[in-house]
């Protein structure tokens, strides 16, 4: 069974994380919860029902002491009108005890006791005291000024007043410590919520850390790994740990680097044998075809006039044809050499290369009547000598195929990012849109060679060599045949501390 079959994958990995942290929110989420529920309770029984029974209760006191008045007036004037107070203090009194009830009998029924003892005191203290000597005044329609009477009276309305503070004090300790609750889960909420804070930050840092660990980790180092050898290091082994997926990619990108790794040591094995091949075709091929065409040149020089006009034509045919095959085998042999025979690249002044270029075909520009102009150029980092056949390529193509006009040349360059973009322009015959990407093939001609001379290997020389440097080269196809032909190509950069 393979190694990573007993990884777990990168989507249960990411399974458990997130069940994790939904585990850990959710309890999270369940402790403030009943907290805030506490919370809630604590200031529903503050506000909503301590503090509106002692309301209510210190109201009852007042309908009380209404009530007490209105006794006292009435029995010293013996006018109907004082009795108001005593009325309607006990509707009060009866309404905001029935309050109170209903506020404190969910909560506090112990209280509701003492309330029910003051509700009971005061009935005792209207039926022995107040009703007896309301109903005297009113038979007799005397003022009664008695102070047996009154203080008697007065003991009884003491016991109920004394019952009700003492109600109320009860109530006033009770709404204490209702508040003193609520500050403490308020309290408790926030320290929680702290908690819950500190506690995900720290669960959020230790997924984050694990899932590093096991997922970005691994896949950091196999990208490592896959740079190197695609930097050329085919030798450096490819290993990946972490979760399953990341196990197989390093397994697939191992087994690539091996299979490529083999590839390679044919492809050492295939370019010796060109190599061999290159060495053959340029000493033991030519040399035959140098034989034929000095006998040829012998035959031509030995027996001219001895032969006819048909037979000159013949060893003329001849000798043009090993030449032409031996230019054919030189280009060949250099078109296979460029990127295999790699020289150290240098910094290459463009003025000066192409200045060089134009030196060489000082006698075609002369006899063409040619013209020439180059722009100030840049300098650029590659083999000056490759270089020089791109330039040179391009402007004998420009100076052979100039019409029946002297050739006019343009050479020219621009800034694209982090490329120089050359243009090679002329004035001559063009080139139809449709060969664009034929003429970089090699031995690909558009003109019998009678017409113009060539082996049709040079601009796929040039597209080569580009490449070799890490550019491009193409036709510009926006410019038709009747204006001539335009080929750019570009080249890197090189910075100004690099120069």
């Amino acid at each position: 069974m393979s190694a990573y079959r007993t990884r777990w994958p990168a989507s249960r990995l990411l399974m458990a994380a997130v069940a994790i942290l939904i585990l850990v929110c959710a309890g999270a989420i369940g402790s403030l919860a009943v907290a805030l529920t506490s919370l809630a309770d604590a200031r529903v029984l503050l506000l909503d029902q301590i503090a509106p029974a002692r309301t209510a209760v210190l109201r009852a006191d007042t309908a009380l002491i209404n009530q007490e008045s209105g006794v006292q007036g009435y029995l010293l004037t013996a006018k109907q009108n004082h009795l108001t107070p005593y009325t309607n203090g006990q509707r009060a009194e009866h309404n905001e005890l029935m309050v109170a009830r209903s506020m404190l009998e969910p909560v506090r029924p112990d209280l509701v006791r003492d309330l029910d003892e003051v509700g009971r005191l005061a009935a005792d203290w209207r039926a022995s005291y107040a009703e007896p000597q309301v109903e005297l005044v009113r038979q007799s329609g005397v003022p009664r000024t008695g102070l047996a009477d009154a203080q008697r009276g007065r003991e009884l309305f003491d016991r109920v007043r004394a019952a009700l503070g003492g109600l109320g004090a009860e109530l006033d300790q009770a709404s204490d410590q209702a508040r003193d609750r609520l500050d403490e889960l308020a309290a408790d909420v926030m320290w929680l919520v702290v908690m819950l804070g500190v506690l995900l930050v720290l669960i959020i840092s230790g997924v984050a850390v694990i899932l590093y660990r096991i997922v970005i980790a691994p896949l950091t180092g196999l990208a490592a790994d896959v740079r190197q050898v695609s930097s050329g290091d085919f030798e450096h082994p490819v290993e990946a740990g972490g979760p399953r997926e990341t196990v197989m990619l390093g397994q697939d990108v191992e087994a690539m680097r091996v299979r490529i790794l083999a590839d390679l040591e044919e492809l050492r094995r295939s370019n010796s044998e060109l190599e061999q091949f290159a060495y053959v075709a340029s000493h033991d091929l030519q040399e035959p075809l140098r034989k034929v065409a000095s006998f040829c040149q012998l035959l031509e020089r030995r027996y001219s006039g001895e032969l006819d006009e048909r037979g000159e034509q013949y060893l003329r045919f001849a000798v043009d044809g090993a030449k032409r095959m031996q230019v054919l085998i030189n280009d060949l042999l250099a078109f296979s050499r460029v990127g295999r025979m790699s020289r150290e690249q240098t910094l290459v002044d463009c003025d000066e290369l192409v200045a060089q270029v134009l030196d060489n075909y000082s006698e075609v520009i002369e006899r063409t009547r040619a013209t020439v102009e180059v722009a100030d150029l840049p300098t650029v980092r590659g083999e000056a000598s490759l270089l020089g056949g791109v330039f040179g390529n391009l402007i004998s193509n420009a100076l052979k195929f100039h019409g029946s006009e002297p050739p006019q040349v343009r050479v020219d360059v621009e800034r694209t990012g982090d490329f120089w973009t050359f243009v090679v322009s002329d004035k001559g015959i063009g080139i139809d849109a449709e060969y664009a990407e034929r003429i970089f093939v090699i031995f690909q001609r558009l003109h019998h060679k009678d017409d113009y001379p060539g082996t049709g290997i040079g601009l796929a020389m040039c597209r080569k060599i580009i490449e070799y440097h890490g550019g491009t080269i193409w036709l510009d196809t926006e410019t038709g045949q009747d204006t001539g032909t335009t080929f750019k190509f570009t080249l890197p950069a090189v910075e100004d501390d690099e120069q």
